[in-house]
C-alpha cells in the first residue's frame, strides 16, 4: 500500500483483523469503546457531496446525583489548501473561507458548539520556505481582519464558538507577526486571542524568522459551553505547556497543528492523549492534510537536495479523554470533520479517581525549577 492511499490505521485494522480480536485490539489501542454519534442524514449527505470525511463519537461520564451531565459538542476541521501556492493571496484566502465555511455548515447541522480549525488555516504552511514574500501578506489583524470578520459571521449565524488560528499582524506593535488563535464567542464577538508559546527550530520548522514566542501566556477562555485553551502546534511537545492551560482551568485544550509524516507521525497519537490523562481534561488534536508545492526550491538543513514541498501532512485529527480513551482519527489523506460529544463531568470524575493534581507536589517542582534556571545551578547528583 502506498503512502498516498493509506487512509487510516482504523480502516486497515477493520479490513484485516478478525472481528473477535478487533474489539480487544481497539480496547488496548484506544481505551473504552466509544458509541458512534448518530449524525443527521442531511449532514452525512452534505459531507459526501462536498467530499470530506465525517465521523462522530460520544464520550460519556457516569451519572451523578448532584450534577446534571455537562454536554458539549466539539468539531475539528482538517483540510488541504484549495488553490496552488502561487495563486493570488486574496484568492487563496477566499477559497479557503469558502471550503471551511461549507464544512462549518455541516458542523452546525451536527449540533457542534465549539469548532476549531487547523494551524494557519487561511494559507499554505509556507514557513518552511524561509521566504518572506508573499507569505507575510497572509497576516491579518486578530480583531478586525478579513478572517476574523468571516468567523464572527459564522459564530453568530450558527451559535457556535469558533477557534481560528491565523498568522496575525499586530499593527499596534509595529506590524509584528504572531502565530495566533483567535477565539470568537457564539455571540459573534471576539472573546480574545492566544499566541503560540513554543516556536520550533527543527529543520524546515525554523519559524522564528516569521514570528517569535507568544506573550499571552496560558489564557483560558470561558465560553458558554465550557472553559477552553489553545495549545498551538509545537506546544504539544512540551508537557508543561499543556499543564499550565489545565492549571488555569481548561476543560478542553485544542491543539491546532501542521505537521508532516517524516517528522512526527509516530508521536502524534501519543502526545495529546497523554496530556488528557495527565491533566484531567479533554484534548483535541487537529492536523492539516495534503502536500503543498512551492515554486522555489528550499532545503531542510538535513543534507538532502533542495525540494519543492515540505512533505505530506497526515491529518488523523482526534479527541482524547482524561480516562485514557480516544476517538478514532480522521482520514490521513482527505479533508474531514470530526464531531465529538463530551460530558465534561468526566474530567472531575477521573481527577477524583487518580488524583494526579492532588498528588502533584507542585511546590517541590516550583522550588527546583526556580533553582534550575539560574546560572549558578548545580544538579542534585550524589557521587561516591
Amino acid at each position: 500500500m502506498s503512502e498516498s492511499s493509506f487512509e487510516s490505521v482504523e480502516k486497515t485494522l477493520e479490513a484485516h483483523v478478525p472481528e473477535a480480536e478487533l474489539k480487544e485490539l481497539k480496547r488496548i489501542l484506544y481505551g473504552k469503546d466509544l458509541k458512534k454519534l448518530i449524525l443527521p442524514q442531511s449532514a452525512v449527505e452534505a459531507a459526501q457531496d462536498r467530499d470530506f470525511d465525517l465521523q462522530g463519537y460520544v464520550f460519556e461520564a457516569a451519572p451523578e446525583q448532584l450534577r446534571p451531565p455537562k454536554i458539549v459538542r466539539v468539531g475539528l476541521i482538517q483540510n488541504k489548501i484549495v488553490l496552488p501556492t502561487d495563486a493570488p493571496v486574496l484568492d487563496q484566502i477566499t477559497a479557503l473561507h469558502k471550503r471551511v465555511g461549507e464544512m462549518v455548515e455541516v458542523a452546525a447541522l451536527c449540533g457542534v458548539n465549539i469548532v476549531c480549525f487547523q494551524e494557519a488555516w487561511t494559507m499554505p504552511f509556507a514557513f518552511c520556505t524561509r521566504e518572506k514574500g508573499p507569505w507575510t501578506e497572509f497576516a491579518e489583524s486578530a480583531e478586525e481582519g478579513l478572517t476574523t470578520r468571516f468567523c464572527k459571521e459564522l459564530a453568530k449565524k450558527y451559535n457556535m464558538v469558533v477557534v481560528s488560528p491565523i498568522l496575525e499582524r499586530d499593527e499596534i506593535h509595529g506590524g509584528t507577526l504572531w502565530n495566533t488563535a483567535v477565539v470568537v464567542s457564539n455571540s459573534g464577538n471576539v472573546l480574545g486571542k492566544s499566541r503560540k508559546n513554543h516556536i520550533p527550530r527543527v529543520g524546515d520548522f525554523n519559524e522564528s524568522t516569521y514570528y517569535m514566542e507568544g506573550n499571552t501566556g496560558h489564557r483560558v477562555f470561558q465560553t458558554q459551553f465550557g472553559k477552553i485553551g489553545v495549545n498551538i502546534c509545537f506546544g504539544r511537545h512540551h508537557p508543561l505547556n499543556w499543564f499550565m492551560y489545565s492549571m488555569h482551568g481548561a476543560e478542553i485544550i485544542f491543539n491546532p497543528s501542521a505537521t508532516v509524516i517524516a517528522l512526527s507521525e509516530p508521536m502524534w497519537s501519543i502526545e495529546a492523549r497523554n496530556a488528557a490523562i495527565a491533566n484531567h481534561c479533554f484534548t483535541c488534536a487537529i492536523n492539516r492534510v495534503g502536500t503543498e508545492y512551492f515554486k522555489n526550491e528550499f532545503t531542510s538543513g538535513d543534507g538532502k537536495k533542495a525540494h519543492h514541498d515540505l512533505g505530506r501532512f497526515y491529518g488523523s485529527s482526534y479527541v482524547a479523554a482524561p480516562d485514557g480513551s480516544r476517538s478514532p482519527g480522521l482520514s490521513r489523506i482527505r479533508d474531514g470533520l470530526l464531531v465529538v460529544e463530551l460530558d465534561l463531568n468526566l474530567n472531575q470524575q477521573i481527577a477524583d479517581k487518580w488524583n494526579f493534581k492532588m498528588t502533584g507536589r507542585y511546590e517541590m517542582y516550583a522550588d527546583e525549577l526556580t533553582k534550575a534556571v539560574q546560572d549558578d545551578f548545580k544538579p542534585n547528583i550524589v557521587k561516591e
